[in-house]
């Protein structure tokens, strides 16, 4: 009797973990025999003539008994637990109040790699890839060599952001780790095909001496690798061990220059390569743990042809951004509108320091980026559900205000960055405080079209990443592409024609292009939002 007391629990509570909360006596009958029990058993198990009978019992104490008020299954529970809260409309200006604390602040912190580069510069006139003290030719092979690391690495970045967090939302850890693997070693590879193919170019044509040649290379491999070991630590939501990798690098770097007589060059190499270092073993020693005693879920072999169908939009996005970031300096540093240039390109001081101070427009924003996306998945979903299927009118709209909403802040932190590059120009603590030296009319106005220019990129990029949440990412591509184009081409005109320094144009107007083809997309993607939610998942 006892046993049959035990069973009984036992069924009730599995019926309740597969079914919640029955509709009729005849759902949980059928419920019984699918778990294995036959009717011949019913007796000597649970003291029932029938399933039927026993299946009465269950049904009456999973409706009556008030333990089992709400009973949800297995599924339900799984659901309510990942699944985000139904928001009341009354209650979304505090929520947006509370992710846009969190994410701004989380962008923002996400910048001190780079503010430690700040603060080393100006405390040591040294960081982990640059120093006051160079003079132009080697300003030149360094900063070459950073922007062809970046350039060679930017799709890779953009595709082990997009595949790896593919399966590390679904907790498949192995094909994260061989997804992440492949790219590093896939990335490596194109690093050294970039290299290749500059130095069969540089053997024809002799543009620069190999020993310049060898120091751009050197920097290009080093940051590519810091670059492509780094971008796994933003899918496994560990960016502080960017920082400590950075911190360290710099660090030692530092303490080398100070205290021996290596050169800045070997200084730097072996400071990134020790940030490089530290962000492999994390990865190493972190999946070690996650993947112990876990099998793959989507299979064990890495699906090469469906990785690139699926990826190849971001990878060439990835590229153009670096691109266009980069495209104007090139221009403007190979001009040689102001006498004759001892090599092809070459690095010009008075422009680099006016978009320096530009960039920083851009890197403000970072907050209101994060903040943005984060705040455009999390309402978008739960809009879907409040919204009623007859008006999903009410759905597009409510998005779409967000987002002119969140265009608006963006324009509002824009205006505190200049407010702070301001006295950065102006102020007795700014630039010529730190480094004794005045900053030319030039280079502010370099700064003031660059830091418009670094906005307006911001809010294209701000469109792409609405595009790219639902899996629209040509439109993004090809805006990306075009604005490049334009770059060049208006660069090209304007700082062979003009002066250098109006290649900054180039990138201002092909920022502009980039916004206006990126919100032509975004209109017609908030008209039909319910739609493109629908068909990307």
């Amino acid at each position: 009797m006892e046993n049959h007391y035990t069973n009984i629990k036992s069924l009730i509570e599995n019926t309740k973990d597969k079914i919640g909360k029955p509709v009729s006596s005849q759902v949980v009958a059928a419920t019984i025999e699918s778990l294995g029990i036959r009717e011949k058993d019913t007796m000597a198990d649970y003291g029932f003539t029938s399933i039927q009978d026993l299946a009465d019992l269950v049904y009456y104490e999973l409706t009556t008994d008030r333990y089992y008020a709400g009973a949800k299954n297995a599924k339900e529970i799984e659901a309510e637990t990942l699944q985000p809260k139904t928001i009341q409309l009354s209650d979304y200006f505090r929520v947006k109040s509370k992710i846009f604390a969190q994410y701004y602040s989380l962008g923002i912190f996400h910048l001190l790699p780079v503010l430690m580069q700040i603060i080393a510069i100006i405390v040591f006139g040294y960081s982990l890839w640059t120093f006051v003290g160079f003079n132009e030719i080697q300003s030149t092979a360094v900063v070459l060599g950073v922007i062809i690391g970046m350039v060679a690495t930017g799709g890779f970045v953009q595709v082990i952001g997009r595949q790896a967090s593919f399966y590390w939302n679904y907790e498949d850890y192995q094909m994260t780790k061989k997804t992440i693997d492949y790219l590093h070693k896939v990335g490596m590879i194109s690093i050294f095909a970039v290299l290749a193919a500059i130095f069969l170019v540089n053997f024809f044509i002799h543009i620069y001496p190999y020993e310049v040649l060898f120091v751009v290379f050197a920097y290009a491999f080093l940051i590519g690798m810091l670059l492509l070991f780094i971008a796994p630590l933003h899918t496994m939501k560990q960016r502080w061990v960017i920082t400590l990798a950075i911190f360290v690098g710099t660090a030692v770097a530092i303490y080398l220059k100070e205290t021996t007589n290596l050169l800045v060059y070997t200084t730097h190499w072996i400071g990134i390569g020790i940030a490089v270092i530290i962000s492999k073993v994390f990865i190493e020693l972190y999946f070690r743990d996650k993947t112990k005693g876990r099998k793959a879920i989507s299979g064990t072999k890495i699906k090469v042809p469906v990785m690139l169908y699926h990826n190849y939009q971001y990878f060439f996005y990835g590229i153009f951004i670096y691109v266009f970031i980069f495209v104007d300096r090139i221009l403007a540093w190979s001009s040689g509108i102001n006498g004759n240039l001892p090599f092809l390109v070459y690095f010009e001081k008075n422009y680099e320091l006016g978009m320096d101070l530009a960039i920083l427009v851009f890197l403000l924003l970072a907050g209101v980026l994060e903040y943005s996306i984060a705040s455009f998945t999390r309402f978008i979903d739960i809009g879907q559900k409040i919204t009623d299927h007859k008006t999903p009118e009410v759905f597009n709209n409510q998005l779409k205000k967000m987002y002119w909403q969140q265009v608006l802040l963006l324009f509002g932190m824009s205006a505190l960055a200049f407010v702070f590059i301001y006295y950065i120009i102006n102020a007795p603590w700014g630039f010529q405080g730190q480094f004794n030296e005045v900053l030319l009319q030039l280079s502010i106005k370099v700064c003031i079209l660059g830091g418009i220019g670094y906005v307006l990129l911001a809010w294209g990029m701000l469109n792409s990443l609405y595009l790219f949440t639902l899996g629209q990412a040509m439109k993004p591509l090809k805006a990306i592409i075009y604005a490049c184009l334009l770059n060049i081409f208006l660069g090209f005109v304007l700082s062979r024609f003009f002066a250098y320094e109006y290649s900054v144009v180039g990138m201002l107007l092909g920022a502009a292009l980039f916004v206006v083809l990126t919100l032509k997309a975004n209109i017609k993607f908030f008209k039909n939002l319910d739609y493109y939610y629908y068909a990307a998942y």
